[in-house]
């Protein structure tokens, strides 16, 4: 008789006791998420914009606009009817700074109880694109020290919260309003934008020091645009070359992580300093860091050889730009916003990033997250906020009567398929601590 044999004997022929605790029998990762840090963070974003247009005349706030003042209670209890834990979620910074130490909490403390009392996990965004009306905008130099007692006020405010992302889309941010004149200054110039761009890292290393000293377990989710522009020319140009560098410039400086010859130059060359450049060089801000990939097909672009650009949606897609930022700064990934406008095609849409999440995981990479973005329909982002036409973008898990798309459907299916996976593979042996960050190294 053989082992086998007297295995079965002693044993019987398979489903042996204690296999259930992670053996062949074990678990497989299916159902809606559960309610601990070690879950994956399967989440859903309220799109909060609120840039200023025309010159400062005209504030645009997505969420007046889409309704979630009026109905906060009611979007929050669809992020839960979605069977979701985790919302990124802005609060007004635009109205909450009246001035220095002055706040005005009305609306953030209902809502804040509201997500409180549903127990969703809110990683927090602190700025979206504007700042209040009496610090201007991007090129005011006072914008990090007052936009850091604003952090410490909210993290002192609502002490339960840990994730957050205090400046989202930073390059986002400094392109649109000091390059391309979309927003807020509305300035068209190299060194405006290397301005608004120092400036809002700044304003993110600092706000995060208050998080920081406040939350020192804080778990910072950088959400940040990932972008690659495709050329179709025999003789590659100069600008577009440039243009691919400076997409890592704002992680370049809040990760502290050297940029290229070339982009040094231009940065240089449009008023950073030596002494500015070495104080973000001395190391990443405090907490856990998480570096947020926001892709959406829009990103890709592909310069023809009669020199216009267009949008090429998905050449790479989300993994290969993904792997390109991950090789850049090797910190944990989170797939931070995602959608497409044409609501019919938002269901593929969706399983193709999940697939792209997926695959990331399996080749070693650390993806913590996935979000899709919104939950309900967002509006002239196809103008991208600069005309008032209040044309509807289809892009929400829900239309702005809070009815549910296709896509969302496909999102409840999927995450009763892959719902209950850990944070990474293997997180039950390697939880999530509630211990203070303190090592500085990845090592």
């Amino acid at each position: 008789m053989g082992f086998l044999d007297r295995i079965k004997k002693q044993f019987g022929d398979g489903n042996y006791a204690g296999d259930e605790f992670g053996g062949a029998s074990g678990h497989d990762g299916s159902g809606l998420p559960a309610d601990n840090p070690g879950n994956f963070m399967f989440a859903t974003g309220i799109e909060c914009s609120y840039p200023t247009i025309q010159q400062g005349k005209v504030r645009r706030d997505l969420l007046r606009e889409c309704g979630h003042y009026d109905r906060f209670k009611e979007d929050l209890g669809l992020v839960k009817e979605l069977g979701l834990n985790v919302l990124r979620y802005g609060l007004p910074y635009y109205n909450i700074q009246q001035g220095p130490g002055k706040f005005d909490w009305s609306f953030a403390d209902e809502a804040m109880a509201e997500l409180k009392r549903l127990k969703i996990t809110p990683i927090l965004d602190l700025m979206h694109f504007g700042v209040p009306d009496w610090i201007g905008d991007y090129q005011n130099p006072d914008l990090p020290v007052h936009f850091a007692e604003y952090a410490g006020a909210v993290a002192e405010r609502y002490p339960w919260v840990r994730y957050y992302t205090p400046v989202n889309e930073i390059y986002v941010t400094a392109r649109l309003s000091a390059k391309e004149g979309a927003w807020n200054e509305q300035l068209k110039t190299d060194k405006g934008f290397v301005t608004a761009l120092k400036h809002c890292v700044a304003a993110s290393i600092m706000g995060n020091h208050e998080i920081a000293k406040r939350r020192n377990d804080c778990v910072i989710v950088q959400s940040e645009s990932a972008e690659y522009t495709h050329e179709l020319c025999a003789t590659p140009s100069p600008q577009i070359a440039l243009e691919n560098e400076l997409r890592f410039l704002s992680l370049d400086l809040l990760y502290a992580n050297p940029p290229s010859a070339t982009v040094a130059m231009y940065m240089m060359d449009n008023g950073l300093s030596r002494e500015e450049y070495a104080w973000f060089m001395a190391g990443k801000p405090p907490g856990y860091q998480v570096m947020g990939n926001d892709y959406y097909g829009r990103n890709e672009r592909i310069k023809l050889p009669d020199g216009s650009i267009q949008t090429s949606m998905d050449v790479l897609g989300w993994y290969e730009i993904t792997k390109d930022y991950y090789e850049r700064y090797r910190m944990p990934v989170m797939h931070t916003e995602t959608n497409v406008f044409e609501p019919d095609l938002a269901p593929i849409w969706l399983m193709k990033q999940w697939v792209s999440v997926m695959r990331m995981r399996r080749n070693g990479i650390p993806v913590l997250g996935f979000t899709w973005y919104s939950l309900i329909d967002q509006l002239d982002w196809d103008s991208q906020l600069k005309e008032v036409n209040k044309n509807v973008n289809a892009c929400g898990l829900y239309d702005l009567n809070r009815k549910p798309r296709p896509v969302a459907e496909t999102y409840k299916s999927l995450l009763k398929e892959f719902g209950q996976i850990t944070i990474v593979p293997h997180a039950e042996m390697l939880e999530i601590t509630d211990r203070p960050a303190r090592l500085k190294t990845m090592i």
